[in-house]
């Protein structure tokens, strides 16, 4: 095998399939990354057996072949080579890799040992990448980081037609979007659950295509495998197994108070206040007609105080977030405004934007958030 390519083609293509690498695999050969050089292209394949990644990028393939290289080594090097053309070439059971005068060589693993990995299920719609890397950030941001709780840990993913509604949840928040897509499948209608972590990474790294295509595998099929493709990257993920938990009732129809706020002061105040305090001690939010005042710290601890204008409707209200999860919400809703709805002191608010401080609201996300107890 020996072929020369771009750098930095070299690099994009290898990080990308680099991702799906565990750290801890059950087998060496899931260290490695295969390398498979054909007739002017060349394909990149790696996997962790939940998550496997694949790559392709046009090349001078002087003579194909088939190899398997430690993973995260070549990720490393092609980061590293300078910005000229890499010569990649196996030699024996080394793989030697060149570019300008810096040179690198790389041992081998087995190829027999490399199990086969799944292929992309049928296309299910495709999304504007943009938009889909926006939706699953602001989704992902409320998903669960408890490992013995997996379900908790998901993107909840709802496709009704034209529609797919995004949510994930730690109990004490949950984040909804709801984004337009354009079906591949008519009436198509299903359900998935997939890894926030994963999930986010992937829609992250798929910016700057123009679109992802997304494949998800039917409810009645033994494989429950999601596929997103883009360009030459594609990726396949196993569902999360269980069931994701109702959350639509938990989302309040009825409101007693609204405040709008700016966006930025707000946050900007919300990081200061709770410079006192740390997440497990609640950020007291009192809200009257014309501002709201943060307040953490009590007693002989250090304290902290600041007031920041807002347009409130309805009756004062004086609640208690957790400030790590407020600042989340404020910076996922995206808008330079936002509304905040009440329906008691102990009940659960939600983050809803707006791109104007006297607009409407920019209802595709929602951002609904636990108080927290304080001591009066």
């Amino acid at each position: 095998m020996k072929f020369t390519v771009d750098q930095h083609a070299l690099a994009d293509a290898v990080n990308w399939v680099s991702r799906s690498l565990s750290t801890r695999p059950i087998m060496t050969a899931l260290l490695g990354i295969v390398i498979n050089a054909e007739k002017g292209e060349v394909f990149l394949s790696g996997s962790d057996l939940e998550t496997s990644s694949k790559a392709h990028f046009k090349a001078d393939v002087l003579t194909p072949g088939k190899v398997l290289v430690p993973g995260r080594l070549l990720a490393e090097i092609s980061r590293s080579l300078p910005n000229k053309t890499v010569t990649v070439e196996l030699e024996g059971s080394r793989v030697l890799v060149n570019a300008g005068s810096a040179k690198f060589t790389l041992p081998t693993l087995s190829l027999n040992d490399y199990p086969t990995l799944p292929e992309l299920p049928a296309t299910t719609g495709v999304i504007n990448s943009d938009l889909f890397a926006q939706a699953v950030a602001q989704v992902a941001i409320a998903a669960g980081r408890d490992d013995s709780l997996p379900t908790l840990t998901g993107v909840h993913i709802e496709i009704n037609q034209d529609t797919v509604t995004l949510a994930a949840t730690d109990r004490y928040r949950l984040a909804v979007r709801e984004v337009q897509w354009q079906a591949t499948q008519p009436n198509f209608e299903t359900t998935a659950l997939l890894r926030a972590r994963t999930f986010a990474e992937a829609a992250k790294s798929l910016t700057g295509t123009k679109n992802v295509s997304i494949s998800l595998a039917p409810s009645i099929s033994n494989d429950r495998l999601a596929g997103f493709i883009a360009e030459s990257k594609s990726m396949t993920s196993r569902m999360l197994d269980g069931t994701f938990p109702p959350y639509r009732h938990l989302l309040p129809q009825e409101v007693t108070t609204t405040a709008v706020i700016e966006v930025a002061p707000f946050l900007d105040s919300v990081h200061r206040v709770a410079l006192v305090t740390d997440k497990t001690v609640p950020l007291r939010l009192s809200f009257t007609s014309n501002s709201v005042e943060l307040e953490a710290g009590a007693g002989e601890e250090a304290q902290a105080t600041e007031a920041v204008e807002i347009l409130l409707t309805g009756e004062p209200i004086t609640i208690a977030f957790n400030p790590t999860f407020l600042a989340d919400g404020l910076q996922a809703v995206g808008t330079p405004f936002v509304q905040i709805s009440f329906t008691g002191s102990n009940k659960p608010a939600i983050l809803t934007g707006k791109t104007e401080k006297d607009g409407g609201l920019v209802e595709n996300y929602r951002y609904l958030l636990m108080p927290m107890r304080y001591a009066s």
